[in-house]
């Protein structure tokens, strides 16, 4: 399958503003890619793919604990009892309360720690690798279009996401369901990510990537699809 071949058929087929981002966890580090420099944190790091970068990250370049935690860098177990606990999050006003947290927690996604060392980043029509997760961020109209190209021959459902930051919904959650995720990112990832207010966020699992962009093109021919 050629992933940036397909990259390019989504750009053109939605008309995307922003370039749609390859991820892959690695168990060890890629040969062929150079390494992040500096640290930034999970969703920075989407950003620099929409701005046209290929890297790889360790947890050594990961800024947020979040990110470490959700993309599988770093184990819950290893942070201090006040993040454990989600203390930490209720002063800056992303809970009320530590119960708020852990029930929150009880329906995020992470992806296992101890398994993976790095994790691949690139312009979709870039990536030279096979990505596992494909990152989009894009408007309500572009967005719609996915979930209907994903329902157009299976009848699924994508599965929606609230507050849950995008290493997780993002991320995790296409990578460890299998499913088309969307949402509209969280408070951090929109402070350090350059998103318009309007624009959402959609992942597609890249075993997924082929059939809704053939379904994509099949809709450009019916009614409500077709372009004016």
């Amino acid at each position: 399958m050629d992933f940036r071949e397909l990259g390019n058929s989504l750009n053109e087929l939605l008309k995307l503003e922003n370039e749609a981002v390859a991820i892959k966890w690695s168990v060890r580090p890629p040969q062929n890619v150079e390494k992040e420099e500096g640290k930034s944190r999970f969703c920075a790091k989407l950003q620099k793919a929409i701005n046209g970068e290929v890297f790889y990250a360790t947890l050594e370049e990961e800024e947020c604990m979040g990110g470490a935690r959700y993309s599988g860098l770093k184990d819950m177990a290893e942070y201090p009892a006040n993040v454990q606990s989600g203390a930490f999050m209720i002063p800056n006003g992303l809970f009320k309360d530590i119960p708020a947290v852990q029930r929150s927690r009880e329906n995020e996604e992470y992806i296992n720690p101890g398994i993976f060392s790095a994790i691949l980043f690139s312009p979709l029509s870039k990536a030279e690798f096979d990505p596992d997760v494909i990152f989009l961020a894009c408007n309500a109209q572009q967005g719609m279009e996915v979930l209907h190209a994903n329902a157009y021959d299976s009848g699924e459902h994508g599965l929606g996401a609230d507050a849950a930051p995008v290493c997780s919904s993002m991320a995790a959650a296409p990578y460890m369901t299998g499913k088309v995720t969307y949402g509209f990112g969280d408070v951090g990832a929109r402070s350090n990510m350059d998103v318009d207010p309007g624009e959402v966020m959609v992942s597609i699992p890249a075993s997924a990537l082929s059939r809704i962009v053939s379904n994509l093109s099949q809709m450009r021919t019916k009614r409500f699809f077709k372009e004016e």
